[in-house]
């Protein structure tokens, strides 16, 4: 089968496209033909090897796996003689763990206990392959959240897979939604559900004047000391990087040893069967759409890669696999 593998770390350029065994599924997995997976922030990081605590997960000098690629779409074409929830034929969605990756391949076995559920219906492969990784990064920022206690919140990268996703899902959840984002991505933000935009080419949203009980930096660009003053008493700040010196993760111990006057949470996202199938009801709840931006195919992997690098992508950026894909 035809597969992206990467032996060393490094530029997009690391990528290569070579003919690899196809996988065997063991008795409790299926096999999945690959017709649409993605590249995303994380993908682009286990490539790269940076920043630097992504090795303990992928491997210290090397990939211990050299297929990269975490979230798919596609039909099963064979399941292990124990396997009972699905069959061949079966259309289905989902995402590896961080430390198995392996959907930018031609084929992929998973368990049938892993991160994998019957796509929604009506969505071509394209849309569902972009289902899973923004939906569970931002809910785990958002689950930890009153809604109902605090429902100002603006979040930066509104654009993006995890802010795009985060709009949405906190909207379903009662919230007024400040969303941050580039000039030409405001129509399709808004469309998602924001109540307010701020064009971040035009001001620095960190300058407002405007009170929020959550600030979600979707994008890791802010800090907590610059947006302090957004926030109210109580108020509490989430991003989804590290941060300067890794201080989001300190300041979050800081709060849940000793509190204070603004809450910083940096939970640790799940990627299991129960996340994804919250994105497949918010699919058929009408309540999640995914965003995309840019479709490559799977020999065009270094130029998606550079793409998503350029940190312009306005939603999600899918890979097809098999031609038939938007059919």
């Amino acid at each position: 089968m035809k597969a992206v593998v990467h032996t060393r770390y490094g530029p997009p350029d690391v990528l290569q496209l070579a003919d690899v065994e196809r996988p065997v599924p063991r008795a409790d997995q299926v096999r999945i033909r690959i017709h649409a997976t993605t590249v995303n922030r994380t993908d682009c990081a286990f490539r790269a090897g940076k920043p630097a605590p992504v090795r303990l997960f992928a491997g210290l000098r090397s990939p211990n796996n050299p297929i990269p690629g975490t979230e798919f779409a596609g039909v099963i074409d064979a399941v292990g003689r124990a396997v009972q929830s699905f069959a061949v034929g079966d259309r289905v969605f989902g995402r590896t763990s961080d430390e198995r990756p392996g959907a930018h391949a031609e084929y992929l076995c998973v368990d049938e206990a892993a991160a994998v559920v019957h796509q929604p219906e009506g969505l071509s492969h394209v849309e569902a392959a972009a289902l899973c990784d923004g939906v569970m990064l931002a809910n785990a920022y958002l689950r930890l959240i009153d809604f109902d206690r605090m429902p100002r919140i603006v979040i930066n990268g509104a654009s993006g897979s995890i802010g795009s996703a985060g709009v949405q899902l906190a909207k379903a959840r009662g919230a007024e939604v400040t969303a941050v984002c580039k000039t030409d991505a405001i129509t399709r933000v808004k469309a998602l559900g924001a109540d307010h935009i701020i064009d971040y080419t035009q001001e620095d949203f960190t300058a407002t004047d405007t009170i929020f009980d959550v600030v979600f930096d979707a994008v890791g660009k802010s800090s907590l000391r610059r947006c302090k003053r957004l926030l109210r008493e109580g108020g509490i700040y989430v991003s989804t990087e590290l941060g300067f010196l890794a201080q989001n993760p300190l300041l979050a111990l800081r709060t849940w040893l000793f509190g204070g006057r603004i809450k910083v949470y940096f939970p640790l996202p799940k990627y299991g069967k129960a996340e994804a199938m919250y994105a497949k009801q918010l699919v058929e709840r009408g309540q999640y759409q995914p965003l995309l931006d840019r479709t490559y195919r799977l020999d065009e992997i270094v130029d998606a890669h550079e793409y998503v690098e350029t940190e312009g992508k306005v939603g999600n950026v899918v890979i097809t696999v098999v031609d038939d894909v938007p059919s």
